[in-house]
């Protein structure tokens, strides 16, 4: 996670540190193009895989592998060298609640 030159955390990255906010389990769904990301505060996130350039292209057998990151502050695909991460999905479902879509799964 990318810090300021004072090595302060921004509001996310405080929500993530100081709530102890973590990654779980995902469920991917290619048939459905959609990852849905468990976090340990019981809240569900929603994200399409083919938001991701490498996982769009990718072949669900190589979705399926991968490995929670960071202590589930990520998510690792070793099969793509894909990484993503919690603040990033975060972020994502922060854009769409202040857009109005009306089709978040979390809150």
């Amino acid at each position: 996670m990318s810090t300021s030159e004072n090595k302060q955390f921004d509001a996310i990255e405080n929500l993530i540190f100081q709530g102890g906010i973590r990654i779980q389990a995902l469920d991917i769904k290619p048939e459905l193009d959609l990852m849905t990301i468990y976090l340990n505060t019981r809240a569900i996130l929603s994200q399409h895989i083919s938001s991701y350039r490498i996982l769009r292209n990718a072949e669900k057998s190589q979705l399926l592998q991968y490995e929670l990151i960071g202590g589930g502050t990520g998510v690792h695909w070793p099969l793509l060298d894909e990484d993503l991460s919690l603040k990033g999905f975060l972020q994502d479902e922060l854009r769409k609640v202040v857009k109005g879509d009306g089709n978040q799964v979390a809150a």
